[in-house]
């Protein structure tokens, strides 16, 4: 590496040639970048003092990569954004004095073009100093060359090179003023020898002074910066760039890591934190050697384009209706384990009615738990286990049978408390309202209603200042009923009639024109029929509507012989050989006392916590997550708490950090139990885990 510290108009002079590779993201700066640059160049010009002022740095491959030429060719690492920003300035400056609009001096349109963007003797692209990606390429030589754009140009380049010619003709500087202002700028030239010097470990340690490099970035440059030419463009242009452009041109990154982050949960089994996606990519890659770059190329390139279908877009209609539903629902957290099920699709591992049925399955999960108020913050785990636990030779039954086993937070809300927690719920304020009415309505419909055309009306009104005519209807229990039943389900529907509607009796509602006598839908038949509009007919309604419920958001049918079986096989297969008889010699009569006690006190905090026989210690979970592991010995009690280090609150500093010292439990904290030992404060410790656990299941 050779880094010299230069003024950049005497570096861009000379016959060169500066190419940003393909895998580099295209010309980003916005007109805030582009500002405050052009304000470090007024106060340069202004300021008589000032010597230089410091731009940064351009780093670039000296040799290795291109074929000797008459022009060397700099393949650049890093400092595009400020090399393409000045090279637009340049022009828009060269522009200027030929137009005349101001008078300069210094220099003439001619040799600001010769100098500093053109290589006057070269021909064809050779004849350019700098070498854009992508259509940011034809775009910046179509400006130079003052030819009529493409249809497809690149709007970063166009909008800063007019704001700069803008910004200049309207500026009280001079020409000669401002070219002052240029000639000052200065930065540090940094060549790498391709041979000696790893381009990929430079460009990651670089802190750039201009807009930080996305996730997206990252991986695109690990990906093909250490391959030659020909391979990156054949890479580039055969997947990443249609996945690019699929992912709408990487304009809003934080989709593309999103998907990476999905794609790395369904390779690896662990979810790895947003922001953090591009080294768990590295790190993903590495510990498969045997994956050529291109193959997880393509493997990216065939599973973002699963992405796509399910969160953007799907062309199949059947499919694209079951995604929607998925979508609605905002279940982002299921795109693993559906990306899993997509690829088996595409393999015909299963058929499409077996695709939509498992659509159907999940969609079913997902919406049962958010009516009956079940946490979420075990949904990512929970995708995450399914990946592992379908059988492909058995695909449909495996899956209904690993969601029916699970209990807890995990659970598959079963038929019953379904249908009793709808109607008693609060749908009005319910996030997915639309989806749930919308749904009911059009559930075996051949030809749906657009939902969006209506609006939701409560039947019984929501104005607390209810009309005598409410009130009698009501009856004298009027306040009560109004209060308990007002959001609920019984008492919603739809109508394009809203306003008309209104505070009316319910008799007026259901008999002028677009009333529930003369609606069209489903939802409004159970109402029509009926004369009065109290308690009962609510609850009545209601239970209707529950039962419609099953048939749109179905709980798995399994049979309890195939359930049974499925029990049976999960037990065999984390069958482990170890019982309390194993450790039974491993206590003294003392601490198999205190071991009882805190076996009981733990199974105590939660009717689903298990206790399992490991070879070195008795493992108490939630969830499937160890929250506390006790090793039996004869002296004391060994204890693990799964969690970091320093995350308990421990008043009497009971517990020791062993995350850099080998143990056999699981967590960061370790604690010795003794016959002496206050055991309160154990426990206190105990449930502070447990209660983590819990959270992060």
């Amino acid at each position: 590496m050779k880094a010299t510290e230069t003024n950049l108009l005497q570096f861009l002079k000379g016959p060169k040639q500066f190419v940003i590779p393909i895998y580099q993201r295209t010309y980003s700066w916005t007109k805030k970048q582009c500002a405050q640059l052009w304000g470090d160049i007024e106060r340069a010009a202004k300021n008589e003092n000032l010597s230089g002022h410091f731009m940064g740095s351009v780093v670039y491959v000296e040799k290795g990569l291109y074929h000797v030429t008459s022009v060397p060719k700099l393949l650049v690492i890093d400092g595009q954004q400020r090399l393409t920003t000045l090279s637009l300035i340049l022009n828009a400056f060269s522009q200027l004095i030929e137009e005349e609009e101001k008078k300069a001096t210094l220099i003439t349109a001619k040799k600001t073009r010769n100098y500093y963007l053109l290589n006057q003797d070269e021909e064809e692209e050779e004849h350019y100093k700098l070498l854009l990606t992508q259509k940011d390429r034809n775009t910046y030589i179509d400006l130079l060359e003052k030819r009529e754009l493409d249809q497809e140009y690149s709007n970063r380049v166009v909008e800063n090179h007019y704001f700069f010619k803008e910004t200049m003709k309207r500026s009280e500087l001079t020409l000669d003023e401002i070219y002052k202002g240029i000639s000052k700028l200065i930065m540090v030239d940094i060549s790498l020898d391709r041979d000696k010097d790893n381009p990929q470990l430079i460009f990651e340690s670089l802190n750039s002074t201009g807009l930080d490099l996305s996730q997206a970035d990252l991986i695109r440059n690990y990906f093909l910066m250490g391959l030659e030419e020909k391979e990156q463009q054949r890479l580039y242009k055969n997947y990443w760039y249609k996945l690019e452009k699929r992912f709408g041109h990487l304009e809003d990154t934080r989709y593309f890591d999103r998907f990476i982050r999905d794609y790395l949960t369904l390779k690896t089994g662990n979810i790895p934190k947003i922001g953090f996606v591009y080294e768990a990519f590295k790190s993903y890659v590495q510990q498969n050697p045997h994956n050529s770059i291109d193959e997880i190329i393509q493997d990216v390139f065939k599973y973002g384009n699963y992405y796509i279908n399910l969160t953007l877009r799907e062309d199949d209609h059947l499919l694209e209706e079951k995604f929607k539903d998925i979508r609605t629902l905002k279940v982002d957290v299921s795109y693993p384990f559906l990306l899993k099920v997509y690829d088996d699709y595409t393999r015909k591992v299963i058929d499409k009615e077996e695709f939509i049925e498992v659509l159907t399955i999940i969609s079913s999960y997902v919406f049962r738990r958010a009516i009956c108020g079940i946490p979420t913050n075990s949904l990512n785990n929970t995708f995450a286990s399914f990946i592992k636990e379908v059988d492909e030779s058995n695909y449909i039954n495996s899956l209904k049978a690993s969601l029916l086993v699970k209990t807890s937070y995990r659970r598959f809300p079963s038929n019953e408390e379904f249908k009793r927690e709808l109607v008693i719920k609060d749908v009005y304020n319910f996030r997915n309202r639309n989806t749930l009415l919308r749904k009911l309505e059009n559930f075996d419909r051949k030809e749906p209603i657009s939902v969006e055309n209506y609006t939701i009306e409560h039947i019984m009104p929501q104005n607390k200042n209810l009309s005598v005519e409410w009130q009698y209807e009501l009856g004298s229990e009027w306040k009560q009923t109004h209060e308990v039943f007002l959001h609920t389900l019984g008492n919603l529907t739809l109508t394009g009639y809203n306003s008309e509607l209104s505070d009316r009796s319910f008799q007026e509602k259901s008999n002028l024109k677009g009333g529930f006598k003369d609606s069209p839908l489903w939802l409004n038949r159970s109402i029509a029929i009926k004369e009065k509009w109290e308690e009962s007919a609510i609850k009545e309604r209601a239970k209707i509507l529950a039962e419609r419920a099953l048939k749109v958001w179905p709980s798995p049918d399994l049979s309890e012989e195939e359930l049974s079986k499925y029990r049976l096989q999960n037990s065999r297969n984390n069958e482990q050989g170890y019982s309390l008889n194993y450790h039974k010699n491993s206590f003294s009569p003392e601490t198999f006392r205190i071991y009882e006690e805190l076996k009981m006190r733990i199974l105590n905090f939660d009717s689903e916590i298990t206790e399992e026989f490991k070879k070195h210690y008795i493992a108490y979970k939630i969830e499937g997550r160890n929250f506390v592991d006790i090793e039996p010995l004869k002296a004391h009690l060994k204890i693990w708490l799964n969690v970091k280090a320093n995350s308990l609150h421990d008043p009497h500093h009971l517990t020791k950090d062993v995350s850099n010292i080998g143990h056999r439990g699981n967590g960061d904290l370790e604690l010795k139990i003794t016959p002496n030992l206050n055991l309160e404060q154990v426990m206190d410790l105990i449930k502070q885990s447990y209660e983590h656990n819990v959270e992060y299941a």
